[in-house]
């Protein structure tokens, strides 16, 4: 069996090669980091008609090999074969936009200068003849020394010529000097552009259309705000169903597998435990999915870039760079890599302050925590005719977020002596429809990452809360539940008055210690606490949020929003503070994130709670 043919992808953001990659892949990729770094690192495979299996390394998106981030830098390094385990590659692909051949070839021709084989895949063409612009293949070919393949990458057109190419062996070592092209990249590419490209019509009328709506400075951010309310009824209104669903498989499942359990303590571990911990997360993976089709949705169809335009003026306001849009965006999914993407803000003030307040982005692990405590509080019912009440309440946290993180940017700013700002500068690609098999590639993913922490982290840890719920067991005549004599019964009442001015009971103090290595911990902690908390079957039978909510548990609607309140700022997440050690270098930024986001989250929950507990009596 011959050896697997290595490829990289290399290409400017906005190529399209992430949809090339998926494309060739499919589901048969894995997501790694570079050994000593915290770039991602993204591999897949395929076969080609021979059926030889193709090894595709997809490398961060760069204008050029002069690199100037860390992302860059990988990029480089592996062109150049100085990244352990990716010395040698057999062939790198360039993929270029070829709407926008200027100032895509500038990175092909560095490179073409290493001397490494090389094959130059043309994407875009249909946007490309949409718009009346003809590329001649064959003479770019011919100009750069190395093969070209034509391709559409979100319609799968061309990728069956690409695996022949490669099968075939079609990428060559460029020649010294380009089919005799003299001068510096830039007067070499005007000679390629005058030679192989004719615009029929330059203007991308569509894009243009759009642009004038979406970056409008009245239409654009009422589209934004719009956009972002629909996303979350969405959430709310489409998720119902698939929850319910869920809930209810768990319920019998539990019903099943304890039936064949008499052991008391090993029916208690499993069903309360295990099945009654998992099952109480795994219920809000439709809302994830959701909120995270919209996101992918959007960033396919090149609407992204435009938001962080639009949001430009905005957030130099705040004290922020306009290139921190996509980090705090991307920390809606989660905080680890919005932090990790800010290696892309060169300022250092800026990508400090991005840092800090990347954490108040609504992650997606706050999600289940906010969907069980407003569908236990809050009524789902119609208001203005039109919108879910439950919807609106979730867009207020998201919202709540954003403005304290704008609040938290702004007195930074005030604090730090250096109040200069710099220019946003970045490419807005064509507006396109979306690839939905990238889309579905991506949804695929965050599935898998999300069932992967409720298999390992919250499996363990509900297991570990069990043990503690459960031991010691209670003295003979014991009049309380259970649990109030176990460890952690004992230790939610010891810290219990500390959280008492701010509406906590005992088994909410509970949950937060476990809750510290991932927020949607929480929500399994809860049900563990409640299960076993449980003094009837009738009891056991409820869902987590009728539990919470019920008239006996010590929960009230002001206990209910201050808890919601205190997942907007608290850093439950060890992760996200160790990327910030990692990602400064520093233990007293670690220390100055955890100081403050704690102290806003008691200070915020505290006026929540003393106001609702006066208003909703």
């Amino acid at each position: 069996m011959s050896e697997a043919l290595r490829i990289a992808l290399v290409g400017n953001p906005n190529c399209g090669k992430t949809s090339l990659f998926n494309q060739l892949t499919g589901t048969r990729q894995k997501v790694a980091n570079y050994a000593g770094v915290t770039v991602e690192r993204k591999v897949g495979f395929f076969e080609l008609p021979s059926k030889r299996t193709v090894r595709v390394l997809d490398l961060p998106g760069t204008y050029s090999l002069n690199a100037t981030s860390p992302d860059e830098a990988i990029t480089r390094d592996v062109c150049l074969g100085k990244v352990e385990g990716e010395e040698q590659q057999d062939a790198f692909l360039c993929v270029v936009d070829a709407t926008n051949l200027k100032l895509h070839l500038g990175l092909v021709l560095e490179v073409l200068e290493l001397g490494r084989p090389v094959l130059v895949v043309l994407n875009m063409m249909d946007e490309a003849r949409r718009r009346g612009i003809q590329v001649n293949a064959q003479k770019l070919s011919e100009r750069l020394g190395v093969p070209v393949v034509e391709t559409v990458a979100v319609r799968n057109a061309g990728i069956e010529n690409l695996k022949i190419a490669l099968d075939q062996n079609k990428f060559s070592i460029p020649h010294t000097e380009l089919s005799g092209l003299k001068g510096t990249h830039h007067q070499k590419i005007e000679m390629i552009l005058n030679d192989v490209v004719n615009y029929a019509d330059q203007e991308d009328k569509r894009s243009d259309f759009l642009d004038k709506i979406f970056l409008h400075p009245v239409l654009g951010l009422l589209s934004l705000a719009i956009l972002m309310f629909v996303v979350f009824q969405a959430v709310f209104a489409w998720a119902a169903p698939f929850m319910d669903g869920i809930e209810s498989f768990f319920g019998w499942f539990g019903e099943v597998v304890g039936g064949f359990i008499s052991q008391p303590l090993l029916h208690s571990l499993v069903v309360d435990g295990i099945i009654a911990g998992a099952g109480a997360v795994v219920v809000f993976l439709p809302q994830i999915l959701i909120l995270f089709f919209f996101i992918l949705v959007l960033e396919e169809s090149g609407y992204l870039p435009r938001a962080a335009f639009l949001l430009d003026k905005l957030m130099f306001k705040a004290g922020l760079s306009g290139r921190a849009f996509i980090p705090l965006l991307s920390s809606f999914a989660c905080a680890i890599p919005g932090i990790m993407a800010t290696r892309s803000i060169s300022d250092p003030r800026d990508r400090f302050t991005t840092i800090m307040v990347a954490p108040l982005m609504t992650c997606s692990a706050r999600l289940p925590v906010y969907a069980l405590l407003i569908g236990a509080f809050i009524p789902s019912q119609t208001v203005w005719g039109i919108f879910n009440l439950q919807g609106l309440v979730l867009f207020g946290l998201y919202m709540a977020g954003i403005l304290s993180a704008l609040l938290v940017a702004v007195v930074m700013k005030f604090l730090q002596k250096d109040k200069s700002q710099h220019a946003l500068l970045m490419e807005l690609p064509s507006y396109r429809f979306p690839n939905f098999k990238s889309v579905g590639i991506g949804l695929l993913d965050r599935a898998k990452i999300f069932l992967k922490r409720v298999g390992g982290i919250i499996f363990a840890l509900s297991v570990l809360l069990w043990f503690l719920c459960t031991f010691p067991q209670p003295p003979e005549g014991a009049t309380l539940p259970a649990i109030d004599y176990s460890f952690a019964g004992m230790l939610g009442h010891l810290i219990q008055p500390l959280f008492a001015p701010i509406g906590f009971s005992w088994q909410i103090c509970i949950a937060l210690i476990p809750a510290m290595a991932a927020r949607e911990v929480v929500v399994a902690a809860l049900g563990t606490v409640y299960a076993l908390s449980a003094t009837s079957d009738d009891a056991v039978a409820q869902s987590l949020s009728q539990l919470i909510s019920a008239p006996d548990t010590g929960w009230s609607l002001a206990t209910g929003l201050s808890l919601l309140v205190w997942f907007i700022y608290a850093p439950h997440c060890l992760a996200t503070l160790a990327t910030v050690r990692r990602e400064t270098g520093s233990w007293k930024s670690v220390a100055m994130m955890t100081a403050y986001l704690f102290g806003l989250a008691y200070l915020m929950s505290f006026l929540t709670y003393q106001v609702a507990s006066r208003i909703f009596v």
